[in-house]
């Protein structure tokens, strides 16, 4: 089971596309791969057609803000467990506390520095990661207990 290694794809999402290019950017020269949506809704179209690890989202945009966008990505099966980072402007603490509520795995206040943005997705990809190994040897026990039963 050796598994190429990919690069991590992080999706973008901001109604502003300067936002958007600069984020993309970032995350290029820290080896990443950006995957750019200008819309909660182009979000939850690209996030079934990539295979994406975390996303990056704006909190307020126009037609479908960044909660809903969470709410709609937590309640679908194949979307629940990807970790989504909230970036706004708004830094308060309802903001926060809905987000959190809501699924949302971490916050980053505009404007976002480069050291800092991958230092958080890094740490949602160690979750990840960790939370993957966990389910492996949770697996192995159960095999070993379901033999030893037999």
């Amino acid at each position: 089971m050796d598994e190429a290694i990919r690069a991590p794809q992080i999706m973008v999402v901001d109604d502003d596309q300067d936002t958007v290019a600069i984020l993309g950017h970032y995350l290029q020269r820290e080896g990443f791969v950006p995957i750019e949506a200008n819309s909660g809704a182009q979000c939850l179209k690209l996030v079934h057609e990539n295979e994406v690890d975390v996303i990056l989202l704006d909190l307020m945009m126009p037609e479908m803000d960044g909660f809903e966008v969470v709410k709609a990505l937590r309640d679908n099966p194949e979307t629940a467990e990807i970790p989504v980072i909230m970036i706004t402007a708004r830094d308060d603490l309802d903001a926060r506390a809905e987000g959190m509520r809501l699924g949302v795995s971490d916050f980053l206040a505009k404007p976002v520095f480069r050291r800092q943005l991958a230092s958080r997705i890094r740490a949602q990809l160690q979750v990840i990661e960790t939370a993957r190994n966990a389910s492996a040897a949770m697996d192995r026990l159960e095999a070993v207990k379901n033999r030893s039963q037999h």
